[in-house]
């Protein structure tokens, strides 16, 4: 089995995260950091590049002691330097850096203080008090790790989209190769995007189920056989990923398909509709009486209900069902309809690739423009860009577009929304721009009250045009600060400003949630990736699925409009 680019990046996180514990160099730790964003953001499997022979030099942040050690991962599943740091610390220590508010820092400082080394002793530590008493420590942050404890322990761990997409993948690939395997499908929460997942559903239909059944416990990322029959199977992954297969005949397919797409509620609204109408409706298909009289596809289903076919994105229960059968669902936004990228950074702050790569890139994708939104001076760790620096970027976008008649570079930057609801750049600067991103970066931990008042003060600035990432949630790792966002879509509405959904995996944020509540309130909403490199303009495939969860149609997209309609929806306020 390759191993997916989330796997081999994972070994350079590991490696950074223990040498930052231990004391190491910042410059070496930093270099693997960077070196396993590159890895995951690869828009080609890695160990696919390697068996190529291709020159990873070539990739930003790969180094020829980074290559070396990645072609190592591939060709042996190990790393020797992780491997012998690891015999360093306890096995538990992955456990506790896995916590969302948790870092390396923290971790550090619980290792050398306290002998912390996994979720037992930290969660004893906590009880016992003795956290609150180590710098950089707090009451607060006590009891926030005892809930994360508490929570780690009852439920199991949910993998992001876009990390279960790699495992499936392969594993669909390697079931489909038999071909014996007419009719093959993912269902569950993986199917309708969900932004994470806990597990996977295959369904297939075949002449052969025991033979599919025996090559699918025999697949080569298998741990353990949970379980194993003829019709069901269940394994889990070496990933920790479970996977369940189920064999169903070919005449009840779209049945089964849609019985194990939807969520719960969804398939009780949907049988409750059928038994109105005479019909019973399972996985096994759609009955009157005691005939079958649909089930070998989805669309037979929703026909015989009197229903349009619902996306799978939208089968969660709110308000699907009755919009199908009243003909007015969304026409969901799609990939074709996006015209460009409205926030990019490049290596003129903390970016991986040049101003020209990422226009290459951009229009590559189709796009007819592309927003370079680097980051303002606030944030230092990211190079952020003073009045002068924000100029000399501004004169070289000038430069390029005088020598692209097709194509547009959308001068724009990421403004930090300071503490007071300021924004980072005099407004001097900002009226240069053709819009600005405004992004929280600090300050996480105020409360809902004064978060929510900062974000609507930065609003009320008539530069301000686009609310970046909203909540600052990062999935799986830290939380959304608290803030009101009604209260925040609301303010958007009245002041003529706009949200943004960021594709980027680790965020997309807005959730589907709010993207639906900014779709009834009247507000725009640019789905962006957040690029660092050429390859992470690609994200937004992820940005879109989350769109289509929140109902939002083309019109509903900020950046779904030509160049000339975008500009003058941006400089609205000016």
């Amino acid at each position: 089995m390759k191993l997916t680019n989330n796997d081999i990046a994972e070994f350079f996180t590991r490696l950074a995260d223990l040498l930052e514990i231990e004391g190491a160099n910042p410059f070496r730790v930093r270099a693997y950091r960077n070196a396993a964003r590159t890895i995951s953001s690869l828009a080609r499997n890695l160990s696919e590049l390697v068996e190529e022979a291709f020159d990873l030099k070539a990739l930003p942040g790969i180094g020829k002691e980074i290559a070396a050690k990645i072609n190592e991962i591939v060709a042996d599943g190990r790393l020797s330097k992780l491997e012998e740091l690891e015999k360093r610390f306890p096995t538990g220590i992955y456990q506790v850096l896995k916590l969302p508010g948790l870092g390396p820092k923290k971790v550090k400082v619980l290792y050398a203080e306290l002998g912390i080394g996994n979720l037992d002793d930290l969660n004893k530590a906590a009880e016992s008090g003795e956290i609150r008493k180590l710098a950089g420590f707090g009451k607060k942050s006590e009891e926030r790790i005892r809930a994360e404890v508490k929570q780690r322990r009852q439920g199991k761990e949910r993998y992001p989209w876009v990390v279960a997409e790699q495992i499936a993948r392969p594993l669909i690939d390697y079931l489909n190769n038999d071909g014996a395997v007419p009719n093959i499908a993912t269902a569950g929460s993986f199917r309708r995007k969900r932004e994470t997942v806990g597990d996977l559903d295959i369904l297939v239909s075949c002449a052969t189920p025991r033979r599919i059944m025996e090559r699918f416990t025999k697949y080569d990322g298998v741990d353990r056989v949970l379980a194993s029959g003829e019709t069901r199977s269940s394994v889990l992954l070496r990933s920790g990923f479970q996977v369940d297969l189920r064999v169903v005949p070919q005449d009840s397919f779209g049945a089964a398909l849609h019985y194990f797409t939807g969520s719960q509620a969804h398939n009780i609204a949907v049988r409750r509709l059928g038994l109105q109408k005479g019909f019973k409706v399972n996985e096994y298909g759609l009955f009157k009486g005691e005939k079958k009289i649909a089930g070998d596809s989805e669309d037979g289903i929703f026909k015989f209900l009197g229903m349009d076919y619902i996306e799978p994105e939208l089968r969660e229960d709110r308000g699907e069902v009755s919009a199908a059968r009243d003909k007015r669902l969304p026409a969901l936004v799609k990939q074709t309809d996006m015209r460009g990228d409205l926030h990019a950074h490049t290596d003129d702050t903390d970016g991986r690739s040049s101003l020209d790569d990422m226009v290459a890139a951009a229009r590559a994708e189709g796009y007819r423009y592309l927003a370079i939104t680097n980051h303002s001076q606030h944030l230092r760790i990211a190079r952020g860009l003073d009045p002068a620096g924000v100029r000399r970027l501004l004169e070289k976008i000038d430069q390029l577009n005088a020598n692209l008649p097709d194509f547009v570079i959308l001068k724009s930057m990421e403004v930090d929304i300071l503490k007071d609801g300021s924004l980072d750049l005099p407004d001097e600067v900002l009226r240069e721009l053709d819009f600005t991103v405004g992004s929280v970066h600090s300050n996480f931990r105020l409360s809902q009250e004064d978060q929510t008042e900062r974000i609507i003060r930065a609003m009320d600035n008539r530069y301000f045009t686009i609310l970046g990432h909203p909540t600052g949630r990062l999935i799986n790792q830290r939380a959304a600060y608290a803030v009101d966002l009604e209260r925040i879509i609301r303010a958007a509405a009245d002041r003529g400003c706009y949200l943004e959904l960021n594709a980027h995996p680790d965020r997309l944020d807005l959730d589907d949630i709010h993207c639906k509540m900014a779709k009834d309130l009247g507000v725009r909403v640019a789905i962006s990736t957040d690029a660092h490199s050429t390859d992470n303009l690609r994200y937004m495939r992820l940005g879109i699925a989350q769109a289509r969860r929140g109902w939002l149609e083309k019109d509903d997209v900020l950046n779904t409009r030509s160049t000339k309609e975008l500009l003058k929806l941006l400089q609205i306020r000016r």
